[in-house]
């Protein structure tokens, strides 16, 4: 039981030496300290040291030394907890057991076996005393001197404790020290004393434990006696702290650097291989202007001012004085130790309570100076304004009697509003001027969602898991707090993952452990909990103290607390001693704070820590920086833009604007009105083009240079030509700018495609929720927000799309954009009319598909319970979500947004399988595409900032960031949006009087603005003048309120109206509400430009302000939507600092900025796409007003350092695309400028290091002024050394304006010029289409030349640069631990909440999808979302079937992918209405015949005389058999060359016609409506797929043998069977009488045999029959039962033999008759048996194909002729069966539809007699002793009606009706495939390989015998039959059958039947006589009558040789043919296949 912690210290000299090491630090204030504790330590510490970066600082002053000791200080803290005073540990057996358990699983505790005879009952000894606290407590119990009363905590009696007396050496004292190793205990019931070990003691007891027995686990509680004397339960015992002990993970240090549950333990001591520079770039600006650091690495400038990774804000989860869920609540969490009796869920239900009402947002940030305005996306939405946040809302939260008095004048004295955060225990009551105080709940709730542990934790067994201590997690919040710099806001996420980092590493094991199981069972990507691989809120080299010794005690926090906050000076104050409550410390605060104590204190931390009580804790911010920015982030965005108004209405902001322009040189106003030009005294930048470059010469000097302003006046304006005019002049266009309407762009279709994919697999899916087939045609209503530029902008979209003349909406020369503006609509209170218009008309229209398009989707989430009907919020949730819309099922809503988090929430409507996304560029999925444009969103801008070689396209103003700090100082009431916004229009007020030149250089007016906004004004003014057609640049200004944004419109007009200056540009309010508005000059030169005719033309969006020099202030709380032109070139957006901290706010206002350049563009060193080409073009003149076109086509090298200090007006200095090099103006002419070398400058280095402005522009060096030659090339200018310019910042360089070194009354026009030799661009880059849109609507510059003389021209190949404010800055620009943007990682919109802490971070690696699937499992809705009441009870998800998400980055092109995908789903929709149907005329037709009418036209049914006496047509005429021999018609004479021998597949390619399905039309598997739901077998009285097998026996003669078919047969069709009971044996299927009749009854049963087309074939005759009742059977082969049953559950299905899968159609139609024929007869006899006529059963069923599709009916008109119509199956039969003598016909049928009509004249014959195909009706009685050949495989039908009219049937075809095939190229009978024996693998076999000698060697084929025969004869005619080959005269006979020899043979069919009837032969010559399997009634006296050919050819087929021989026998036809031996055949099959053979002979 020693102490033996291996490696560490045990000298009691330890403490000593470690206070005096922590006292000199802390009293020193140059030297770093001796890092004592590193010596003491282990020495595997010290690399810890060195790789945290320790060795690196090597700074100098108190940063470095408060990083260092910060580090070595938290070493210290943690050695502290775990050394006792005594220098040794306090139970080193304790350690034992948690280092064991740590690593491995608890090893079961066997118990001693108790003594014979002893008492083992629990709650007695084993002498059999009572030792039960309940029982015990009034007896006098004998306590030794020196013992104590202990609770002793029983495992298996929870509810009670057993008392035991133990020596008070061995228990802890109060703060759990001085305990003595070992155990000395006496048993107070038998009296035995002198117990030396706990587990002896146990034993005695009867504790009856599992594990092994510790006193600290055990002895719980000290035992008191209270008033009435009896022994109470008292304080609990202190082990190692206040709770219960901590686990460790491990024995080192190094645990808590651990990266991940699964990092090895070798990786312990390993950093992550970066530290974002962001991290500390708040530390760069020095408010009191001291010089940055030199030498220190960025990443490690200022360690405490660390920017966490992961954060989350403080202060916005619930206004200032609302309480908590759980306010009262002190310790809400579980017990640290948890048993039996506690219910996890008092917790979890709490906390999701208060996660629902007290929302955490990442509004605040650790790196937002003061000037940042912080937002609460996170409060309720009914929060009040600022000024009525307090009051009597802060009295309620305490309890009574505890109060606190705020001093009077607190505001005023302070000039701050102190923020206090309740922490632990409950705040006393502030009394007195409350308003003057903020309070919130937001880190009390913090500290209570990181208590609540994950439910997987909660409810795995006896969990060792805890949740950290009160103390440890008020001592990591002083941590925290510590960290932060002057400038830093605490955030929530911060503290929140700090905490959850701690709790990780401090149970990482039991993470593990129950981590393992859950990842089999998980999808995909695991969401689990992980360990961060950085601590947020810590450096990299500093490490939390492990929670692996143990816990910490109340009674150390305070002094550790003290500790951690001396490392930073007065920044923390932590107040603990004598503080003995929170109303002690909160008063002593106040006092402190009036005295002015804590002038430079951020932070006051007041802990109350006493004996027997729980620790209580509250944090008061005291900096001021600090409080203004919590305060306004405790503001809605509403809320916020409400109490800007408020102070602009009241006046409160005048007293700033007035001090703003009062400067030192004068007030600006009357600078103004002394620069106000006359209206006879022209602008200087408005004078005549040939002097234009003099005048921006002139106008741009540095201050050394503008002493005689008046010089650059002198030009009369007389000949000013207005902007229209100067546009419309020839000689002043621009040849450089086109129009050109852009198309749909690759991408764009490959996602409108995606959408359309994504609707069909809703349609295909099995829950009916979407049938496409059902519709044919498309209607659709935009929903945008409620802007009128973004309405407008949708509205050209649409119109230029083409989208409505593809829907048919009406014709492209009527179609105007006023009439698009009715497919959109506004989401405002007018919309719901529209959609409620749309419903009606959806529920009305049941064949049209209605899309509701709701773009921009994230702008309105707001549930319509939570808004007010004015507030235009909620309309999403009451118009989109409403019953009518979502339950209409032909209506389909799309989602369409940039930022789709808050609808991917834990109760979202829309399926993850509806979710759509945008090809990420990261994923390589665009190269797919062939993009010529390459998108440029945030994640290029982001890298634009990783390169030094030139400034980022995004960066901040220091200048401005300083100047906006100091008056948020002097003003604090003010609210920093008002602050902020009046300095940056003062900056730009001023920068417009400085460019103008209108003010002379003595006022010294760059003083007073930054280098960005001079450089944005000066780009601005003299972009428009080098162009001819005066293009220029647009500049957004993002001011998000309202009233401020009319405010800066006002004072920036007002300043251009005075500075002359209404005609170079305009200024353009960009409000929401109202519509577009610009002057009407400038709309003249627009439309001069787009060469615009109509005088009435307005610009109504942003696109069409493209290249109009202007400024746009946008203004509205939220970008909605509004896409911005190609000539953007800044984005402004400096103002945006508050309420833009969630996720999507954040990227919707850097959205603004996207941009698409084209994708050969290659940018500067990789920063981004879309740079030009570097050029050299040496004969540019240096220092002109020219400089843009210098700094863009002057080449250098990117890395030249004349280009990092450009500072010309379009210059490249401002943005990366411009990797040419300029001159700067501090640069003296001299040498050559190749001389230059790279700079040495890290990135840190380039950040400006901002002073006050008088010190900035003090340093800066003038440039000196020199005349040199006019063609003087650049190349011959060097700027000065570099060592003299080294050490300037950037913003020092950039601050300067041009320098001018031509004679200043000298233009450039006058100048000779030689011709530039510049290197030409390639084509691609003179094509320069690139677009800020992507809309179709966009506009495409063409570049004439590659040297663009217009600035326009060059800049739509950049992006726009952006500026934005440092807090912003820093945070976009870090890093997280799993490296994406650190606003990844913030709450994703305010409308939502984390569903927990223990939530993992996002992962890099996670594609769009898997980050969908992460929102939806961290995420939920809050009560005002309008998802939050989306949860059904008993479901996993609560998905709307028919809704859609769309999400991509902004400016991507949605907008044209989702409005093509419309056309293409309209065009999909026809397709789907329409069918391929074979359209081919009649083939053989003669036209002579029609001159003779049987019947009237007019005729409805055919007359059985009449048609008796009609001619059999023997000629067949359907196109379908034109490769088959034409049978022999007397008269009739064929055109052999008109039909060419066709392939197999020919049926492929036969003539078709897309035809639209009518309403009559059969369907297959895919179609889907309602009212087809019961008819496919959705019928509520039964189960689907419920049906019965039933077996069927009948014997036939041609068979031989037992005939057993099976029926299937659903529940829902058994009553057209009769069974001889129920359910019993199958006897017959029932059939009507003739004299039945019904209207809605079909009497014949159809038959339709199938295979290979259970999915296409067309079986849903619900549609076709018109509703009516029918019998319909599928035949079926056996081994396509299963897949059919599954596919048609509710047909009747009939099993052909298993020895028919091999058959052709004949086999089908052969069994179908013959059992048809047996099922009347039985059906007789059952009729028969019942008293009932015989021969009234109806005898008749249709043989149907299974491709009829349509069918149409006749009606003769008298004008036009017989008129084609689509009618109902149902009327065609029912018109069929109702023919008066129809048992006289043995076979009817109707014609194959043309789309040629009727052939012939109009006066065709109504009736005919000829060959039917298709569709028959087939009277099964009078053709009883007619069979189809049951082995014919092709013209199966033809040879039945053949001999069907040879025996003397009626056979009629009705030509008043005809069916449509549908074209189906899968499966059917016709699909026949000829493959070996040897393999299953189809080979080329020739027909020549058919057949083959008999006993030869040959290939055998495994095909039907039959198959074969019939194959041969089509294709070896001419080898068979040679004399018949195109000899219609000379036929070939074939007897009883009929053979396809191919189409250049004719067959003349006899029947040798008696009686038959046959034509007329007589005088015929044949070429040919076909004999196959010629029955008796072929006799050679038969064969006589007939004459043939010399030379005839005579073929014989038999069953087999013998029946062959037996045949030529019997017949005696050796005696007129002639055979050889080596003319018999055999068909290519096995012996076990039955080959056919047959006999060739030829004619004597």
């Amino acid at each position: 039981m020693g102490n033996s912690y291996a490696g560490q210290l045990r000298t009691t000299r330890f403490e000593e030496v470690l206070h005096n090491s922590i006292e000199a630090s802390l009293r020193s204030n140059t030297v770093v300290p001796r890092p004592v504790f590193s010596q003491l330590f282990l020495e595997t510490e010290q690399p810890l040291a060195h790789d945290g970066g320790l060795h690196g600082c090597k700074g100098e002053g108190v940063i470095s030394q408060r990083v260092y000791f910060l580090s070595f200080f938290l070493k210290c803290c943690v050695f502290l907890v775990c050394v006792s005073p005594t220098g040794r540990t306090e139970n080193d057996d304790e350690d034992e057991e948690v280092g064991s358990e740590s690593n491995s699983p608890p090893i079961p505790y066997q118990m001693k076996p108790p003594p014979e005879g002893c008492c083992t009952v629990t709650g007695f000894c084993q002498a059999a005393k009572d030792l039960r606290l309940s029982s015990v407590g009034s007896d006098p119990l004998d306590v030794p001197a020196g013992f104590m009363l202990v609770g002793v905590k029983c495992p298996s009696l929870p509810e009670t404790l057993l008392v035991c007396a133990v020596d008070r050496r061995f228990l802890p004292d109060e703060r759990g020290h001085d305990a003595l190793l070992g155990f000395l205990g006496n048993c107070i019931g038998c009296g035995e004393k002198g117990f030396r070990y706990f587990t002896e003691f146990s034993n005695h007891i009867n504790l009856k434990l599992s594990t092994q027995p510790k006193k600290q686990k055990h002895l719980k509680y000290h035992l008191c006696r209270n008033n009435q004397n009896v022994l109470v339960k008292g304080a609990p015992i202190c082990w190692r702290g206040h709770d219960g002990r901590m686990r460790q993970t491990g024995s080192s240090l190094s645990e808590a650097h651990m990266t991940s549950d699964q990092q090895l333990p070798n990786m312990a001591l390993t950093h992550p291989p970066h530290t974002p520079a962001s991290y500390t770039a708040g530390s760069n600006v020095d408010p009191n202007g001291l010089p940055q650091i030199a030498g220190v690495p960025h990443s490690q400038t200022n360690g405490n001012h660390v920017v966490p990774p992961n954060a989350q804000p403080v202060l916005n989860q619930s206004r200032p004085g609302r309480p908590s869920a759980k306010g009262s609540l002190a310790n809400a969490g579980p017990p640290k130790k948890r048993h039996k009796g506690w219910s996890p869920e008092s917790s979890a239900n709490g906390q999701s309570e208060s996660t629902a009402k007290t929302p955490t947002s990442s509004s605040a940030l650790s790196t937002v100076p003061v000037s940042s305005v912080l937002t609460n996306g996170a409060r309720s939405e009914n929060a009040a304004p600022l000024s009525l946040l307090q009051g009597s809302s802060l009295t309620s939260l305490s309890p009574p009697g505890l109060s606190v008095t705020i001093p009077d004048q607190l505001l005023h004295t302070c000039r701050l509003r102190p923020v206090i955060f309740k922490g632990h225990g409950s705040l006393p009551q502030l009394t007195g001027n409350a308003d003057e105080v903020l309070l919130s709940s937001l880190l009390q709730s913090c500290y209570l969602s990181s208590q609540n542990l994950p439910r997987v934790y909660q409810h795995y067994g006896p969990s060792p898991i805890q949740p950290l201590s009160a103390e440890m997690q008020i001592l990591l919040t002083v941590y925290y707090l510590v960290q932060l710099g002057p400038d830093q806001v605490p955030l929530v996420e911060d503290l929140e993952q700090i905490f959850m980092r701690s709790w990780r590493e401090s149970h990482l094991s039991e993470i593990r452990q129950y981590q393992q199981p859950q990842t089999p069972g998980s999808q995909g990507r695991h969401y689990g909990i992980e360990t961060t691989s950085t601590l947020p809120g810590l450096p990299l080299h500093l490490s939390l103290p492990p929670q692996s010794q143990q816990p910490l005690t109340p009674s150390q926090l305070p002094w550790l607390a003290q500790l951690a906050a001396s490392s930073c000076g007065e920044s923390v104050v932590v107040l603990e001693e004598n503080i003995g409550s929170l109303a002690h410390g909160l008063q002593q605060m106040f006092s402190r704070l009036m005295e002015g104590r804590l002038e430079n204190t951020n932070y006051v931390v007041i802990i109350v820590t006493a004996a027997g009580q729980e620790t209580q804790s509250c944090v008061v911010v005291t900096g001021r920086h600090q409080c203004r920015a919590l305060a306004e982030s405790m503001f809605s965005p509403k809320e916020g833009l409400t109490e800007i108004n408020h102070q602009l209405s009241t006046g409160v902001s005048q007293e700033l604007i007035q001090y703003c322009n009062s400067q030192e040189d004068g007030d600006l106003d009357s600078l103004l009105d002394g620069a106000t030009v006359d209206n006879s005294e022209p602008s200087p930048l408005s004078s005549s083009q040939e002097s234009t470059e003099e005048r921006c010469l002139k106008t741009t000097h540095s201050p050394k240079d503008t002493n005689s302003p008046t010089g650059s006046h002198a030009q009369s304006s007389k000949d000013l030509p207005s902007p229209q005019e100067r546009a419309s002049s020839p000689k002043d266009t621009c040849s450089e700018y086109s129009v050109e309407w852009r198309e749909v762009r690759p991408i764009q279709l490959a996602v409108a495609r995606k959408l359309l994919s994504h609707v069909c697999a809703i349609a295909d899916s099995s829950t009916q929720n979407l049938d496409l087939g059902s519709f044919d045609r498309v209607s659709f209503l935009i929903l945008v927000p409620s802007s009128e530029v973004t309405f407008q902008q949708t509205v050209l979209h649409l119109w230029n799309s083409g989208v409505l003349q593809e829907l048919g909406g009406s014709d492209q020369e009527c179609v105007s954009q006023r009439e698009a503006e009715r497919y959109v609509v506004k989401l405002d209170q007018s919309a719901r009319a529209r959609i409620d218009s749309l419903t009606q008309e959806a529920q009305s229209n049941s064949y049209t598909l209605y899309i509701l398009v709701h773009d921009h989707a994230h702008c309105d989430v707001k549930s319509a319970s939570h808004s007010s009907s004015d507030s235009g919020l909620g309309l999403v949730d009451q118009l989109l979500n409403s019953r009518q819309v979502t339950d209409t099922p032909n209506i389909l809503i799309l989602h369409v947004t940039s930022f789709p988090f808050a609808l991917q929430t834990q109760y979202t409507r829309i399926s993850p399988y509806n979710e759509i996304h945008w090809p990420s560029a990261f994923s390589n999925d665009v190269d797919l595409y062939h993009e010529k444009t390459r998108y440029f969103g945030v994640s290029e801008l982001l890298e634009s900032t990783r390169s030094g070689s030139s400034l980022p396209l995004m960066r901040h103003d220091s200048s401005f960031e300083s100047m906006a700090s100091a008056l948020e100082e002097r003003f604090p009431k003010l609210h920093s949006a008002v602050i902020r916004t009046t300095v940056l229009i003062q900056q730009y007020c001023i920068a417009l009087m400085a460019a103008s030149g209108r003010v002379g250089s003595a006022h010294n007016l760059h003083k007073h603005t930054s280098v960005e906004t001079l450089e944005i004004v000066q780009s601005l003014l003299t972009a428009s003048q080098q162009c001819p057609a005066h293009h220029g640049h647009m500049v957004l200004l993002r001011i998000p309120s309202l009233a401020l944004a009319a405010w800066a419109h006002r004072r920036l007009s007002r300043v251009r109206r005075q500075l002359g200056l209404e005609e170079s540009f305009e200024i353009i309010l960009g409000n929401p509400n109202q519509a577009l508005n610009i002057g009407q000059s400038f709309t003249d030169q627009i439309k001069t430009w787009l060469k615009i005719q109509d005088a009435d033309w307005v610009p109504r969006t942003y696109l069409e302000l493209e290249a109009l020099p202007c400024i746009l202030i946008l203004s509205g709380a939220e970008p909605l939507g509004e896409s911005l032109p190609r000539s953007l070139k800044y984005c402004d957006l400096r103002v945006i600092s508050y309420s833009y901290l969630q996720r999507t706010t954040l990227e919707q206002e850097l959205g603004l900025a996207a941009y698409l350049v084209r994708a050969e563009a290659r940018p500067p060193n990789n920063l981004g796409p879309g740079s030009d080409l570097l050029e050299s073009d040496a004969e540019k003149l240096s220092s002109t007003d020219n400089e843009e076109e210098e700094g863009q086509e002057n080449g250098e090298s990117p890395l030249s350092f004349s280009q990092q200090l450009q500072s010309c007006p379009d210059g490249g200095a401002s943005d990366p695309f411009s990797t040419q090099s300029t001159t700067s103006p501090n640069v003296p002419k001299k040498g050559t400028v190749d001389t230059i070398q790279p700079p040495l400058h890290s990135q840190s280095q380039l950040q400006p290091l901002t002073q006050s402005l008088q010190n900035t522009q003090a340093t800066i060096h003038q440039t000196q002024v020199q005349s040199h030659s006019p063609a003087l090339p650049i190349s011959q200018l060097q700027p000065q050394p570099q060592f003299q310019i080294q050490n300037q910042p950037l913003s020092q360089t950039n601050s300067q304006p041009c320098a001018q070194t031509l004679p200043q009354q000298q233009s450039l026009s006058q100048m000779p010029i030689p011709q530039p030799q510049s290197q030409p661009l390639p084509a691609a880059q003179s094509r320069l289409q690139h677009s800020k849109s992507t809309s179709p609507g966009s506009l495409s510059p063409r570049a004439s030349s590659p040297n663009h003389t217009c600035s326009w021209a060059r800049g739509v190949s950049r992006p726009p640069s952006v500026l934005l404010p440092r807090a912003l800055y820093d945070i976009i620009t870090a890093s997280d631990s799993s490296g994406l943007p650190r606003c990844t990682s913030f709450l994703p919109h305010m409308s939502v909440a984390w569903a927990s802490s223990f939530r993992p971070l996002l992962s890099k690696m996670m594609t769009c999808t898997e980050q969908s699937l992460y929102y939806r499992q961290w995420t939920v809705p809050r009560s005002y979302h309008m998802d939050s009441s989306n949860r059904t009870e008993g479901r996993s998800d609560n998905f709307h079937p028919r809704r859609l998400l769309l999400s991509g980055p902004p400016q991507v092109g949605k907008t044209g992918a989702y409005l093509h995908f419309l056309g293409i789903l309209s065009r999909m929709l026809i397709r789907l209405m329409e069918v391929d149907i074979y359209d081919e005329e009649d083939i053989y037709y003669n036209e002579k015949e029609q001159g003779v009418l049987y019947h009237p036209s007019n005729s409805s049914w055919p007359n059985p005389g009449i048609m008796k006496t009609m001619p059999f047509d023997y000629t067949i005429h359907d196109p379908k058999y034109d490769d088959i021999s034409s049978v022999y018609c007397p008269g009739f004479t064929p055109s052999f060359e008109g039909h060419p021998v066709r392939q197999e597949d020919v049926y492929l390619r036969r003539r078709t016609s897309r035809i639209k399905l009518s309403k009559y039309a059969a369907y297959n598997t895919y179609h889907h409506c309602e009212q087809c739901h019961q008819y496919l077998g959705f019928n509520p009285r039964y189960q689907m797929y419920e049906s019965s097998l039933r077996a069927f026996t009948f014997t036939h003669l041609l068979l031989g043998e037992e005939i057993q078919l099976y029926f299937i047969i659903p529940k829902s069709k058994e009553h057209y069977f009769s069974f001889s009971q129920p359910g019993g044996q199958l006897e017959s299927m029932r059939l009507p009488l003739t004299s039945d009749w019904s209207p809605d009854c079909i009497k014949s049963p159809i038959f339709t045999p199938t295979t290979g087309r259970h999915e296409h074939g067309l079986f849903n005759l619900y549609h076709a029959m018109d509703g009516a009742s029918h019998l319909h059977i599928l035949v079926v082969k056996e081994y396509e039962m299963a897949v059919y049953k599954k596919y048609w559950p509710n047909h009747i299905m009939l099993v052909l033999p298993t020895v028919f899968n091999g058959a052709g159609i004949g086999a089908a139609h052969f069994l179908i008759k013959e059992l048809s024929y047996h099922n009347l007869e039985l059906e007789r006899s059952r009729r028969l048996e019942g008293g009932g006529p015989t021969d009234d059963v109806w005898p008749f069923i249709i043989l149907a194909d299974d491709s009829c599709v349509m069918w149409n009916a006749v009606d003769l008109d008298a004008h036009s002729g017989s008129v084609e119509h689509a009618v109902s199956l149902k009327q065609i039969l029912q018109h069929m069966e109702a023919c008066p003598e129809l048992a006289h016909y043995g076979l009817c049928g109707i014609r194959k539809w043309s789309s040629r009509g009727l052939t012939g004249n109009k006066q065709r014959e109504p009736f005919s007699r000829g060959h039917l195909h298709d569709f028959l009706l087939l009277n099964v009685d009078r053709s009883q002793n007619v069979q189809y050949n049951q082995n014919r495989f092709t013209c199966h039908d033809v040879d039945f009606t053949l001999r069907l009219h040879s025996a003397g049937l009626l056979v009629c075809r009705f030509n008043s009706f005809s069916v449509m095939k549908k074209q189906i190229a899968i499966g059917g009978y016709r699909t026949f495939i000829i493959k070996t024996k040897t393999t299953d693998v189809p080979t080329a076999v020739g027909p020549s390989q058919y057949i083959c000698a008999p006993d030869s060697k040959h290939l055998f084929l495994a095909t039907p015998a039959q198959l074969l025969l019939e194959k041969y004869l089509q294709h070896t005619r001419q080898k068979l039959f040679p004399l018949s080959t195109k000899n219609y005269t000379h036929p070939v006979l074939s007897v009883d059958c009929y053979l396809n020899l191919g189409p250049e043979v004719t067959v003349c069919f006899v029947s040798s039947r008696p009686h038959s009837v046959n034509i007329s032969t007589t005088g015929m010559l044949f070429s040919g006589l076909l004999l196959c399997f010629a029955d008796s009634f072929v006799t050679p006296g038969f064969l006589k009558k007939f004459t043939f050919l010399k030379g005839a050819t005579l073929c014989v087929i038999s069953a087999d040789r013998s029946s062959l021989r037996q045949t030529v026998g019997r017949l005696e036809l050796e005696e007129e043919w002639r055979f050889r031996l080596s003319d018999e055949f055999q068909t290519a099959n096995a012996k076990e296949d039955r080959p056919l053979f047959f006999l060739t002979g030829k004619h004597i």
